[in-house]
This record gives C-alpha cells, structure tokens and sequence, in this order.
C-alpha cells in the first residue's frame, strides 16, 4: 500500500493504493459510471462487464488500481501493457483515471499515477504514456508536473 499522508501538507489523509479485486466491483462501477459522465459518454453493459473480467484476469495485460481512503473508494486508474516497434520491452498505457470530485486536489491522481509508474517499473516497462482532452486544465496542471508533454497528435479512425 502506498502511504501518501506527507503529500498534501494542508489536508493530510491516508491514502491506500491497491490493485483491484472482485470485492471492488460496486465501489469501481460507481466511479466508472461517474469518469464516463465526466466525459459525456456511455456504454453498454456488455463492454463494462468486459471491461472489468479484463482487469481481473490474469492473462490479459490489462490492470486497475483504486485509491482507498478508508473503506471509501476515491479513485481508479487502468493501464494496458503492449508491446512496441521502438524497444524490446513493453509500454504501459493509462488508459483510464478519475478521482472522485470529493477529494480532487488532495493528491489522489497523483498518487494513483506514481503507483503506475511503480507498476510499469516493476513490469520492465519502457515507458507509460496517457492522452488526455486538450481541455481538460486540471489534469493538465498535474500531468505537466509528472511527465513531459510531447508533440505528438493523435489521429483516429473507429471502426
């Protein structure tokens, strides 16, 4: 578990980082719903429930974290880990991370991305590499403070 009570001087709390298991699924389907409100989208059912069978099975390099204040579920973040042409060891992509509006700015997001990092590290992974919406300034804020903004643009064909 990480212990992120000396992060935030102003509001100190502690903070468990911990993978996600069966248990879970009520307090991550809540902040599910709620991250896909946030960017005004839904899913089918379907897709969530694969969604989550894909974080808890073992041979698929898909993985969850959630960030606990107590017995409350504040936060969650998916990576996925693939391959790549440029190295010979993985990449890990953030695909998903929210963090309830109760406790935005009290270093949760933070928290849960370091816990990638520690993650992709233990995983031999080359990088970890997320997009995020132009507009989004808050998360901004705190991704410009933890990782390099790059130049790249992403192009997009849904099939």
């Amino acid at each position: 578990m990480l212990d992120i009570s000396t992060i935030n001087k102003t509001k100190p709390s502690k903070l468990g980082i911990n993978p996600l298991v069966n248990d879970h699924y009520q307090s991550w389907l809540t902040l599910w719903q709620k991250y896909l409100s946030f960017y005004n989208t839904s899913l089918a059912d379907s897709i969530t429930t694969n969604t989550w069978q894909n974080l808890l099975n073992n041979n698929v390099p898909i993985y969850g974290f959630g960030a606990w204040q107590g017995d409350t579920l504040v936060g969650i973040v998916h990576v996925v880990l693939h391959p790549n042409t440029w190295d010979t060891t993985d990449c890990c992509y953030l695909e998903d991370l929210f963090v309830n509006n109760t406790v935005r700015g009290q270093g949760v997001g933070r928290a849960l991305i370091e816990r990638v990092y520690q993650f992709a590290d233990s995983k031999n992974c080359n990088r970890v590499y997320w997009v995020t919406d132009k507009d989004n300034t808050t998360a901004r804020h705190l991704y410009d403070s933890i990782a390099n903004l790059t130049d790249v643009i992403q192009y997009r064909h849904n099939l």
